[in-house]
Parts: C-alpha cells; structure tokens; sequence
C-alpha cells in the first residue's frame, strides 16, 4: 500500500503567506497608529510562536509498503525542491518490524516504529503525521497491524 500528503502542499504554502502578510500587516497599522502600543511586542510574539509551531507540523509522510521492503519518508514542505532540511527516509524488511504507535497530541501527531535492527539491537523511529488525513492514518495503521500479525504468526511457525 501507498499513501501519502502531496495534496496539503498548497493549502501550507497559503496557510505561511497568509501567515507572513498578516505579520507585516500588523506591523505597519500598529507602527501608524498608536493602538495597542503597549501591547505589540505580545501579539508579534504570539504571531511568531503560531508561525513556529505551523513550521513545526508542517510536513511531508509517505508510506509504501509494496513488496519486501517497507520505505517511510518524513520531509518538509516548504523549498524541500532546493534545500533537504528536514527529510528523514527509512527503509527495513517487513520482518524487522516489532511494533508501532500512533500518538495523537492536540495539535501533533506522530508515528513510532519500533525496528529490529541486523545486528539485534531495538530502534525507534519516530515519524510526524499531523497533516496526513484520518482515513490514510488509518490505512497505515492497519497496514502496519497486518505486518505485524504476519510477522508473529512467522515467528510461530518456526
């Protein structure tokens, strides 16, 4: 199975624009005008940490579990064309994976993959899935369970 959310690439890239012009637009009706003189170092910190956070969620999931080899990529959004600044890739064999999560902050959500490694040792990958919708996290989760139960039942059967 394949997913992914290229689909969200525009609506982030509105969503930073808007965010950027609305900076600057307070800026500059708060510089003109004397309102909330005392107050504008606040808002412009609430916008920076909004802009933050954003820049924090934000990010490109694929998961391809066609085959023996199950690859998942973590990047980011915005000028990954130019620049990897954030891309995490992982690739393993379905019998190396023991187990996941899917954690669900209130505004971040991760997936954790718990991997053997060739030499025995037990990693865990952790992978943002915030902006991959509902019924493609379910896909991954199940995907992810069926793996798993063919993986014990292997074990079982040696």
């Amino acid at each position: 199975m394949r997913t992914d959310n290229r689909q969200v690439k525009n609506t982030v890239i509105s969503i930073y624009f808007i965010l950027i012009v609305f900076a600057i637009l307070l800026f500059t009706v708060f510089r003109s005008i004397d309102l909330f003189s005392e107050h504008t170092i606040y808002i412009f910190l609430v916008a920076f940490v909004l802009m933050v956070l954003f820049h924090a969620v934000a990010s490109y999931f694929e998961y391809d579990s066609d085959g023996e080899k199950i690859s998942v990529i973590n990047k980011g959004l915005i000028l990954t064309e130019y620049i990897n600044y954030r891309e995490k890739q992982v690739e393993f064999l379905r019998s190396q994976l023991l187990g996941f999560k899917i954690r669900d902050f209130v505004v971040y959500k991760s997936l954790i993959l718990i991997l053997r490694s060739s030499d025995g040792n037990v990693r865990q990958e952790r992978f943002n899935i915030t902006l991959l919708k509902r019924r493609k996290r379910r896909y991954v989760r199940q995907s992810l369970g069926k793996i798993i139960k063919q993986n014990k039942k292997n074990k079982q059967g040696k």
